[in-house]
């Protein structure tokens, strides 16, 4: 129970900070309550384009300490919940 209490606390951290390191760094005009876990990145969710993935990457290196690597499915962009997913598990790795 202590385990699956500290994995749901590192969730909503990890959710929360990809919120708000999206918003700063590509100027979203949204606050973090505003934002739906399972809003798509791209399309019709938060609208991003090609250069907001780089800058996606980029966060990734710089906040979470996280390498893309080229063998890594481009899924994990889907949506905020993929991001989180892969952060965590590439964290757990």
């Amino acid at each position: 129970m202590l385990a699956m209490n500290k994995d749901i606390e590192q969730r909503k951290a990890v959710l929360l900070t990809i919120k708000s390191e999206i918003i700063q760094r590509l100027n979203i005009q949204r606050d973090e309550l505003q934002i739906d876990d399972d809003t798509a990145l791209f399309g019709n969710g938060l609208k991003l384009d090609s250069v907001d993935a780089t800058e996606i990457v980029v966060m990734l290196d710089k906040v979470f300490g996280l390498k893309v690597g080229e063998g890594d499915d481009p899924s994990y962009m889907r949506s905020i919940n993929s991001l989180a997913t892969f952060i965590i598990q590439k964290q757990n790795a």
